[in-house]
Protein backbone atom coordinates (compact mmCIF):
# COMPACT_ATOMS: atom_id res chain seq x y z
CA UNK A 1 0.00 0.00 0.00
CA UNK A 2 1.38 2.97 -1.34
CA UNK A 3 -0.28 6.36 -0.55
CA UNK A 4 -0.95 8.61 -3.47
CA UNK A 5 -3.34 11.11 -3.05
CA UNK A 6 -4.04 14.10 -0.64
CA UNK A 7 -7.64 14.69 1.03
CA UNK A 8 -8.71 17.10 3.33
CA UNK A 9 -8.24 16.97 7.36
CA UNK A 10 -11.46 15.91 8.84
CA UNK A 11 -12.79 18.64 10.90
CA UNK A 12 -12.79 17.73 14.43
CA UNK A 13 -8.94 16.82 14.44
CA UNK A 14 -6.50 14.43 15.28
CA UNK A 15 -8.44 12.13 17.68
CA UNK A 16 -10.78 11.38 14.64
CA UNK A 17 -7.71 11.35 12.54
CA UNK A 18 -6.51 8.00 14.10
CA UNK A 19 -9.59 6.91 14.26
CA UNK A 20 -10.00 7.40 10.30
CA UNK A 21 -6.60 5.61 9.66
CA UNK A 22 -7.25 2.58 11.65
CA UNK A 23 -10.55 2.27 9.91
CA UNK A 24 -8.76 2.03 6.86
CA UNK A 25 -5.89 -0.83 8.07
CA UNK A 26 -9.41 -2.56 8.96
CA UNK A 27 -10.36 -2.22 4.95
CA UNK A 28 -7.09 -3.75 3.54
CA UNK A 29 -5.60 -5.65 6.34
CA UNK A 30 -5.43 -9.05 4.15
CA UNK A 31 -4.15 -6.91 0.77
CA UNK A 32 -1.41 -5.38 3.27
CA UNK A 33 -0.38 -8.78 4.57
CA UNK A 34 -0.01 -10.04 1.21
CA UNK A 35 1.83 -7.14 -0.38
CA UNK A 36 4.55 -6.98 2.58
CA UNK A 37 5.05 -10.63 2.83
CA UNK A 38 8.45 -11.42 3.54
CA UNK A 39 11.06 -12.97 0.98
CA UNK A 40 13.57 -16.23 1.95
CA UNK A 41 15.16 -14.50 4.23
CA UNK A 42 12.01 -13.90 7.00
CA UNK A 43 12.84 -10.21 6.97
CA UNK A 44 11.79 -7.07 4.70
CA UNK A 45 13.65 -5.54 2.20
CA UNK A 46 12.95 -2.02 3.76
CA UNK A 47 13.78 -3.42 7.27
CA UNK A 48 15.94 -6.34 7.29
CA UNK A 49 18.89 -4.77 8.44
CA UNK A 50 17.54 -3.21 11.34
CA UNK A 51 15.37 -6.65 12.57
CA UNK A 52 19.31 -8.14 12.00
CA UNK A 53 20.74 -5.00 14.17
CA UNK A 54 18.24 -5.16 16.60
CA UNK A 55 18.97 -8.76 17.15
CA UNK A 56 22.62 -8.09 18.08
CA UNK A 57 21.49 -5.67 20.78
CA UNK A 58 18.51 -8.12 22.38
CA UNK A 59 20.07 -10.58 24.90
CA UNK A 60 19.46 -14.26 24.04
CA UNK A 61 15.87 -15.34 25.11
CA UNK A 62 14.94 -11.38 25.46
CA UNK A 63 11.39 -9.77 25.20
CA UNK A 64 10.78 -7.57 22.60
CA UNK A 65 7.49 -5.11 22.61
CA UNK A 66 5.97 -4.63 19.19
CA UNK A 67 3.89 -2.21 18.39
CA UNK A 68 2.13 -1.91 15.80
CA UNK A 69 2.18 -6.03 14.98
CA UNK A 70 0.29 -5.71 11.60
CA UNK A 71 0.74 -8.98 9.68
CA UNK A 72 2.82 -10.02 12.26
CA UNK A 73 5.99 -10.73 10.03
CA UNK A 74 8.79 -8.96 11.72
CA UNK A 75 7.29 -10.66 15.18
CA UNK A 76 7.90 -14.02 13.14
CA UNK A 77 11.25 -13.07 11.97
CA UNK A 78 12.51 -12.05 15.62
CA UNK A 79 10.88 -14.97 17.26
CA UNK A 80 12.67 -17.55 14.83
CA UNK A 81 15.67 -16.20 16.01
CA UNK A 82 15.30 -17.24 19.88
CA UNK A 83 13.21 -13.20 20.93
CA UNK A 84 9.78 -13.51 22.91
CA UNK A 85 7.68 -11.14 20.98
CA UNK A 86 4.79 -9.65 22.89
CA UNK A 87 2.52 -8.64 19.76
CA UNK A 88 0.30 -5.44 19.76
CA UNK A 89 -2.31 -4.01 17.42
CA UNK A 90 -4.97 -1.20 17.76
CA UNK A 91 -6.58 -2.75 14.53
CA UNK A 92 -8.88 -6.15 14.85
CA UNK A 93 -8.66 -7.36 11.49
CA UNK A 94 -4.61 -7.36 12.05
CA UNK A 95 -5.26 -9.27 15.21
CA UNK A 96 -8.17 -11.77 13.67
CA UNK A 97 -5.56 -12.36 11.05
CA UNK A 98 -2.61 -13.57 13.21
CA UNK A 99 -5.00 -15.44 15.37
CA UNK A 100 -5.63 -17.70 11.93
CA UNK A 101 -2.11 -18.71 12.09
CA UNK A 102 -2.07 -19.49 15.61
CA UNK A 103 -0.44 -16.10 16.60
CA UNK A 104 -1.76 -14.49 20.18
CA UNK A 105 -2.10 -10.52 19.22
CA UNK A 106 -2.89 -7.95 22.42
CA UNK A 107 -4.78 -5.21 21.38
CA UNK A 108 -3.16 -2.02 22.64
CA UNK A 109 -3.50 1.91 21.75
CA UNK A 110 0.17 2.85 22.05
CA UNK A 111 -0.74 6.79 22.52
CA UNK A 112 -2.84 6.35 25.19
CA UNK A 113 -2.16 2.43 27.04
CA UNK A 114 0.26 1.71 29.31
CA UNK A 115 3.09 0.07 27.69
CA UNK A 116 3.80 -2.70 30.37
CA UNK A 117 7.38 -3.84 30.96
CA UNK A 118 10.52 -3.70 31.59
CA UNK A 119 10.94 -5.08 27.84
CA UNK A 120 14.91 -5.79 26.49
CA UNK A 121 13.46 -3.58 23.20
CA UNK A 122 10.59 -1.87 21.48
CA UNK A 123 9.72 -2.33 17.98
CA UNK A 124 7.89 0.17 15.97
CA UNK A 125 8.27 -0.26 12.24
CA UNK A 126 6.30 1.50 10.25
CA UNK A 127 3.45 2.52 12.76
CA UNK A 128 4.53 6.11 14.41
CA UNK A 129 4.08 7.92 11.32
CA UNK A 130 0.74 7.61 11.55
CA UNK A 131 0.73 9.36 15.46
CA UNK A 132 -0.12 13.21 15.33
CA UNK A 133 3.04 14.91 16.67
CA UNK A 134 2.30 17.00 19.59
CA UNK A 135 1.42 13.07 21.08
CA UNK A 136 4.97 11.90 20.14
CA UNK A 137 7.07 13.42 23.11
CA UNK A 138 4.91 11.79 25.54
CA UNK A 139 4.96 8.38 23.98
CA UNK A 140 8.86 7.86 23.11
CA UNK A 141 8.90 8.67 26.91
CA UNK A 142 7.39 6.23 27.80
CA UNK A 143 8.62 3.99 25.42
CA UNK A 144 11.88 4.44 26.93
CA UNK A 145 10.20 4.09 30.78
CA UNK A 146 9.20 0.20 29.63
CA UNK A 147 12.91 -0.63 28.88
CA UNK A 148 14.99 -1.92 30.74
CA UNK A 149 18.15 0.06 31.45
CA UNK A 150 20.15 0.08 27.72
CA UNK A 151 17.02 -1.05 25.84
CA UNK A 152 16.76 -0.78 22.55
CA UNK A 153 14.00 0.94 20.20
CA UNK A 154 13.63 0.42 16.45
CA UNK A 155 11.63 2.94 14.74
CA UNK A 156 10.65 3.75 11.64
CA UNK A 157 8.73 6.80 10.00
CA UNK A 158 8.07 8.73 6.67
CA UNK A 159 10.75 11.54 6.20
CA UNK A 160 9.84 14.62 5.00
CA UNK A 161 8.55 18.34 5.89
CA UNK A 162 4.61 18.45 7.48
CA UNK A 163 1.84 16.20 7.86
CA UNK A 164 -0.92 15.05 5.45
CA UNK A 165 -3.91 13.11 4.45
CA UNK A 166 -3.48 10.62 1.67
CA UNK A 167 -4.98 8.09 0.02
CA UNK A 168 -3.99 5.09 -0.66
CA UNK A 169 -3.79 2.79 -3.80
CA UNK A 170 -7.00 1.07 -1.97
CA UNK A 171 -9.08 4.37 -2.22
CA UNK A 172 -8.69 4.61 1.87
CA UNK A 173 -7.27 7.78 3.82
CA UNK A 174 -4.43 7.75 6.08
CA UNK A 175 -3.15 10.54 8.20
CA UNK A 176 0.59 10.99 7.65
CA UNK A 177 3.38 12.80 10.14
CA UNK A 178 6.22 13.30 7.97
CA UNK A 179 9.68 13.71 10.03
CA UNK A 180 13.24 14.96 9.13
CA UNK A 181 16.12 13.15 10.60
CA UNK A 182 17.15 16.44 12.88
CA UNK A 183 13.85 16.66 14.50
CA UNK A 184 13.53 13.09 15.29
CA UNK A 185 16.79 13.12 16.41
CA UNK A 186 16.18 15.66 18.69
CA UNK A 187 12.46 13.73 20.06
CA UNK A 188 14.52 10.65 20.79
CA UNK A 189 16.99 12.37 22.98
CA UNK A 190 14.98 14.49 25.03
CA UNK A 191 13.27 10.97 26.35
CA UNK A 192 16.24 9.74 27.21
CA UNK A 193 17.64 7.94 23.91
CA UNK A 194 20.79 7.70 22.95
CA UNK A 195 21.25 7.39 19.15
CA UNK A 196 23.02 3.90 17.79
CA UNK A 197 21.94 3.45 14.33
CA UNK A 198 20.42 4.97 11.60
CA UNK A 199 19.72 4.09 7.72
CA UNK A 200 17.15 5.39 5.21
CA UNK A 201 14.85 3.45 2.60
CA UNK A 202 12.42 4.03 -0.33
CA UNK A 203 9.85 1.75 -1.28
CA UNK A 204 8.18 3.90 -3.85
CA UNK A 205 9.20 7.17 -5.40
CA UNK A 206 6.91 8.67 -2.94
CA UNK A 207 8.01 7.22 0.43
CA UNK A 208 11.15 7.76 1.65
CA UNK A 209 11.89 6.10 5.63
CA UNK A 210 14.39 7.09 8.45
CA UNK A 211 15.12 3.93 10.54
CA UNK A 212 16.75 3.92 13.98
CA UNK A 213 18.37 2.20 16.70
CA UNK A 214 18.63 3.58 19.69
CA UNK A 215 18.89 2.83 23.05
CA UNK A 216 17.82 3.83 26.49
CA UNK A 217 19.87 6.09 29.01
CA UNK A 218 22.57 6.23 26.88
Amino acid sequence: MTPRRAVPEPEDGSTSANHRTVESYERIARDYADDTAPGPTGAGELDGDGLRRLLGVVPAGGTVLEVGSGPGWDADFLEAHGVAVRRTDITTAFIDLQAERGKVVERLDVTSDDLGGPYDAVLALAVLQHVDRALMPDLLGRVAGALTPGGAFLISVREGDGEQWEVGDSGNPYFTVLWREPDLCDALEDAGFGLEWRSWGEDSEESRWLTFLAKAGT
